[in-house]
């Protein structure tokens, strides 16, 4: 017995030494080519996406996916595998949403439409009314009461498509679908119907969070999304009667509050282990689709960084973290909770890496950090560059990794390529079909490549 121990010791200090010997360009190529031959995060999605599938807060798919990715964890022989306790909130869908646009009495057009989350639902018999078009908050403020009071709002503006980062055509355009119902509700109107978020014209609609402030219970106003060509067709209807009606009925409902888990997994370091880096995505989904780009991919992504280190024997030198974030879709529970507890425990935490934007090919990292960690950053860009990464910039990181920002962390958030991001983003087809086996394993690899850079020259 004890022989076999004195071998595998040897070779396990060889495989260090050989590690530690090599180029950094050496490590990288290892990294890149296990990921795409030996790699497990296709297969850890196609179980979370197509055996569990959608995984909202709150709910049973959510519950199965922490259960699922804790055992997962725990087969690949880290030295600390957790859940962290986290409360989160339950809303559901309940039936099939329906939508019709009545030009006259009896005749209809159906459209499609999904609840925005936290809606409330509509009436039992559904709400039919006249609708009102805008495009902004101010059109809505100029209009006021009296044009409004009774009548269905129609937020109508739409991705700016001449943007080459969709995410900023996004961000420019949100802001109706998240604060539309408490706007709306300012002038009396009975409903929101927002245009999805989507770049594309086709008949899926796109759900996503929506706030009611602290507007009081019996003021809440039903909203949901309709899709962009039925968008579209409402739109020009209205260019001709400004008199048609819109009917639409949700079902939805939220409940108490819920017990969940954030879920994490540890390599602990061997030179500085009071030192934390970390990479994630959030576990939980919308529930129309089942969240294999968003987040399922960010998901497994993370667990691989942690299994690529250890299967090409890197022993990293700081303690690597992967964080599974409960909540992000609907109350970024799951990071809140993760910043405090560290916080609690006085953990010093220097890097924090987050995946949250598709499993499309990466093109680089966007960093939240001082001059200093991103002008080591920039040095690395040619070790990159044969793997076609270019895009290093500063500017955002992640929604869960957001709330370690302080005055020293690195906070970073891989970039794919984002111009089919929204097609999927919150609809139904965002679904595993939607994933290239390829495409997810660079993202992993470019993951690892980062934290293990990191570990080997440490943040400024």
């Amino acid at each position: 017995m004890k022989n076999i121990q004195s071998i595998l010791l040897f070779f396990a200090i060889i495989s260090g030494l050989l590690v530690h010997a090599q180029t950094d360009e050496d490590v990288l190529k290892t990294i890149y080519k296990t990921s795409l031959t030996q790699g497990e995060s296709y297969n850890w999605l196609n179980h979370l996406s197509n055996q569990i599938g959608s995984r909202l807060s709150g709910s049973l798919g959510a519950e199965r996916a922490v259960a699922y990715t804790k055992e997962e964890l725990d087969k690949l022989g880290l030295d600390k595998v957790w859940l962290q306790p986290v409360m989160v909130p339950k809303w559901v869908r309940g039936a099939k949403e329906y939508a019709y646009i009545e030009t006259t009495p009896g005749k209809t057009n159906t459209v499609n439409i999904c609840a925005l989350g936290g809606s409330v639902a509509t009436p039992a018999l559904g709400i039919k009314a006249q609708v009102v078009e805008v495009k902004s908050f101010e059109e809505l403020e100029t209009l006021g009461t009296e044009k409004i009071e009774g009548k269905i709002v129609f937020f109508n503006r739409p991705m700016q498509p001449d943007l080459i980062s969709t995410f900023d055509a996004y961000g420019g355009c949100v802001n109706q679908r998240y604060q539309g119902a408490v706007e709306a509700s300012k002038y009396g109107a009975v409903g929101v119907i927002v245009r999805s978020m989507n770049l594309r014209l086709d008949d899926l609609p796109h759900t996503g969070s929506m706030t009611y402030g602290d507007l009081p219970v019996e003021k809440r106003i039903p909203s949901a999304a309709i899709s962009t060509n039925d968008a579209e067709v409402l739109s020009t209807m209205l260019e001709l009667n400004k008199n048609i009606k819109l009917y639409f009925k949700t079902n939805c409902k939220k409940l108490k509050d819920v017990q969940s888990y954030n879920v994490i997994g540890e390599i602990t370091g061997s030179q500085f282990p009071d030192k934390y880096m970390i990479v994630g995505g959030h576990l939980d989904s919308w529930d129309l689709g089942d969240g294999s780009h968003d987040d399922g991919a960010g998901v497994v992504q993370s667990m691989e960084v942690l299994r690529l280190l250890k299967t090409i024997g890197v022993k990293p030198k700081h303690s690597i973290r992967v964080v599974l974030f409960m909540n992000e879709e609907n109350g970024l529970r799951g990071g809140n909770k993760y910043a405090e507890v560290a916080k609690q425990n006085g953990e010093n935490h220097v890097l924090a890496l987050e995946s949250d934007a598709g499993g499309f090919t990466p093109r680089g990292f966007s960093f939240d950090c001082n001059d200093a960690n991103f002008n080591q950053v920039l040095s690395w860009q040619n070790l990159f560059k044969p793997y076609l990464i270019h895009y290093f910039e500063k500017g955002g990181s992640g929604a869960d990794v957001g709330p370690l920002k302080n005055d020293r962390i690195v906070l970073a958030g891989l970039r794919p390529d984002s111009q089919r991001y929204f097609d999927h983003h919150h609809a139904s087809n965002d679904t595993f079909d939607a994933i290239n086996k390829r495409e997810l394993e660079l993202g992993a690899a470019t993951m690892t490549a980062l934290i293990y850079l990191f570990d080997k020259y440490g943040t400024k």
